[in-house]
C-alpha cells in the first residue's frame, strides 16, 4: 500500500512542487499553489489514515528524493542529518583515519590506507573488513558507520577487524587527514616534468603551480599533466590552474542556464607561469567535470596536446541551495561550455529510454566547432583526446572486475601470500593469470553485466511464477554458455587485466606514490606523451602551431 501510494501520488505531486524551478513563478503561480495544497491535503490524509504508523519525516524524505532520482544523478536533497554527515568539505582537510573505505553487502572494508596516516599507522591493510568499532557491532548497525570513524584529534577509537579468516584488534588515534590534489610530481627524464592532479580541491592550483614552478627549476622544458582519474571539483580552481598555462583574460568556460542569473563566462585573472612550454594532458573515461574543463579550454586554445581516451562528460553544473530547518537541496543548475562552444555534458537526463537511462548522442550527431587555431573538434560529451589510445579504454569486462572487486580481492590473496615481495616490481605470468580465473571462480565472483541480470531476472521471475522447473534445463545451457563467454572475455582481453592487476599490486607494496613511480618509466599514456613532446614537429602539427 505505501508503495502504491509513493508511486502513484506523493512522488508525482512532490515532483509538482519542486519542478517549478527556473520557470516564470508568476506565470505558475495558480499550479503551484494548488499542487502544493493537494500534496499537504494527501500528505495529511496518508498520516491519519494509512492503516499502520507512519513516519512522516521518513515518508517525505523517500518521497523528494525518490523524484530528485529521476532528474539526474546529482540533484541531491539532503535532511538534516544527511547535511551534518555528508556536507562536502573541499578544502582537502577532515578529522579521520586517512584511508578509503566502502561499504558493500554490509561489509565495510578498507580499499586504501593512506601511508603514514591514522590507519595506516595502526596497521590497517586494504582488504581488512572491520567488523567493530568501538563498542558497535557493525553487523547490526545500519547507518553509516565512517561516522564512527570520524571525531576530535588524537580521539583513540578501539579497532575489531577481520584479516584473512582472522579476527584481530588495533586502536586508531583519529588525527587531522590532509588529501593532496597533487599526490606526486617528478621528472621522467631530464627535460620532462610530470604531474599528477587528482582532484580541485581549494589547493589544486596552488599546489600545481609549486609544482610547476619545481621542476622547471630542475631543469623541465617539457610538461605532461596527468588528470586520468581525477573526478573534478571547484570551478575556479580549473580556471586558476589554466591560467598556469594560458594570458590574463582568457575565457576558459561558461555556463548556460534557462535562468540569465546562472549564465556566467569565467576568465583567467592573474599572469600566468609559462606561455610557451609545451603541454601534453592525459585524460581517460574518468576524468570528470573540472578535469574537462582543463583539457577542454587548453585544447581548445590549442596550448596542450591532450592524450589518452575520451572523458567522462560530466557537464552538469550544481549548486547547494539551503532549505528550511537545516535540510539542503543541491540542484543542477546549468551546463558547462569550453571556449569554442563545445557542450561538455554526455548524457541527456531528459530524454531517456525505455529502461529509464539517459541518452547519450549518438557519433554521428556530435557538432563540430573550431579551436582558436582552426582546428577541428567535436561535442557529444566529454572531450575526445587529440591522440585517441585505444589500449587506455576499459573493456567492459575490465570494468566488471574493477566495479565487484575482482581485481582488488585477488590482489588481496595475492599480497598475503607473497608477504615479502617489498619493492620488487613483480611480472603477472600466464600461471598468475590462470591463477586469478581460477580464484574468480572459486569465489563464484559475479560479472553482474546487463546480460547476466538479465538472466538471473528471468529465473527469479520463474521461480516467482513457479514455471522454473519447466525451464531449468534451458536456464543452465544459458548459464554455461554466458560464463564460456565471460572466460573468452577475459582471455581476449587479458593483456589489460594483467596491467590492472599490476597497479594494484603495486599499490598494495608501495602505496600510491610507488604505483606514480612505476608509470614514470612504464606507463604507455606516459610514453606516448614524452614521444610526442620530444618531436616538435608532430607536437607543433597537433596544434598547427
Amino acid at each position: 500500500m505505501y508503495a502504491f501510494l509513493k508511486k502513484r501520488y506523493i512522488i508525482p505531486v512532490v515532483a509538482s512542487v519542486f519542478l517549478f524551478v527556473g520557470v516564470s513563478f508568476t506565470q505558475d503561480f495558480f499550479e503551484v499553489a494548488k499542487q502544493i495544497e493537494i500534496f499537504t491535503t494527501l500528505f495529511k490524509a496518508v498520516n491519519a489514515n494509512y492503516v499502520d504508523e507512519t513516519n512522516p519525516g521518513e515518508l517525505m524524505d523517500t518521497a523528494i528524493k525518490s523524484m530528485l532520482a529521476s532528474l539526474d544523478p546529482y540533484t541531491n536533497y539532503f535532511n538534516e542529518q544527511d547535511v551534518v554527515k555528508f556536507k562536502i568539505n573541499n578544502t582537502g582537510e577532515y578529522t579521520g583515519i586517512g584511508a578509503m573505505i566502502t561499504r558493500k553487502e554490509g561489509k565495510l572494508i578498507i580499499k586504501e590506507p593512506y601511508k603514514n596516516f591514522p590507519a595506516d599507522k595502526a596497521g590497517l591493510k586494504a582488504g581488512d573488513e572491520i567488523i567493530q568499532i568501538g563498542d558497535v557491532n557493525l553487523m547490526d548497525f545500519k547507518d553509516d558507520a565512517s561516522q564512527l570513524l570520524k571525531g576530535a584529534k588524537n580521539t583513540k577509537v578501539d579497532i575489531k577487524y577481520l584479516r584473512q579468516g582472522k579476527t584481530l584488534n588495533t586502536q586508531i588515534v583519529l588525527d587531522e587527514v590532509e588529501i593532496k590534489a597533487v599526490p606526486f610530481f617528478g621528472k621522467v627524464d631530464d627535460k620532462t616534468g610530470y604531474i599528477v592532479l587528482s582532484q580541485f580541491n581549494k589547493k589544486a592550483s596552488l599546489e600545481t603551480k609549486e609544482a610547476l614552478e619545481q621542476l622547471k627549476k630542475e631543469g623541465a622544458e617539457k610538461i605532461i599533466l596527468d588528470l586520468r582519474g581525477n573526478p573534478g571539483g571547484l570551478l575556479n580552481e580549473a580556471v586558476n590552474i589554466c591560467n598556469l598555462f594560458v594570458p590574463k583574460d582568457e575565457i576558459i568556460v561558461t555556463t548556460k542556464s534557462k535562468i540569465d542569473k546562472h549564465n556566467n563566462t569565467y576568465k583567467t585573472s592573474r599572469e600566468p607561469i609559462d606561455l610557451a612550454i609545451p603541454l601534453v594532458i592525459l585524460v581517460d573515461g574518468k576524468s570528470a567535470s573540472a578535469s574537462e574543463i582543463v583539457s577542454g579550454a587548453l585544447q581548445d586554445l590549442d596550448r596542450a596536446v591532450i592524450v589518452g581516451s575520451r572523458s567522462f562528460g560530466k557537464g552538469l553544473v550544481q549548486r547547494p541551495v539551503d532549505l528550511t530547518y537545516g535540510t539542503q537541496i543541491k540542484i543542477t543548475i546549468s551546463r558547462y561550455f569550453t571556449p569554442s562552444g563545445r557542450c561538455i555534458q554526455a548524457l541527456d537526463y531528459s530524454h531517456k529510454d525505455k529502461e529509464g537511462k539517459a541518452i547519450r548522442t549518438a557519433s554521428v550527431n556530435y557538432n563540430a566547432f573550431k579551436t582558436k587555431k582552426g582546428r577541428t573538434v567535436y561535442d557529444g560529451g566529454g572531450i575526445l583526446p587529440d591522440e585517441v589510445l585505444e589500449e587506455s579504454k576499459m573493456s567492459s569486462i575490465a570494468e566488471a572486475l574493477v566495479k565487484n572487486d575482482g581485481i582488488f580481492n585477488y590482489v588481496t590473496y595475492y599480497y598475503y601470500k607473497n608477504p615479502n615481495l617489498g619493492t620488487t616490481i613483480p611480472t603477472i605470468t600466464d600461471a598468475d593469470f590462470v591463477s586469478f580465473k581460477v580464484f574468480l571462480k572459486n569465489q563464484n565472483f559475479n560479472f553482474d553485466t546487463e546480460t547476466e541480470l538479465a538472466l538471473k531476472n528471468t529465473l527469479a521471475a520463474a521461480k516467482k511464477e513457479k514455471i522454473d522447473g519447466q525451464i531449468t534445463l534451458e536456464y543452465q545451457q544459458l548459464l554455461v554458455a554466458l560464463q564460456k563467454s565471460e572466460d573468452a572475455q577475459l582471455n581476449q582481453n587479458q593483456k589489460e587485466i594483467k596491467k590492472l592487476i599490476l597497479d594494484e599490486i603495486i599499490k598494495r607494496y608501495q602505496y600510491k606514490e610507488g604505483l606514480y613511480q612505476y608509470y614514470v618509466k612504464n606507463n604507455l599514456e606516459i610514453k606516448k606523451a614524452v614521444s610526442i613532446l620530444n618531436n616538435p614537429i608532430e607536437y607543433n602539427k597537433i596544434l598547427k602551431i
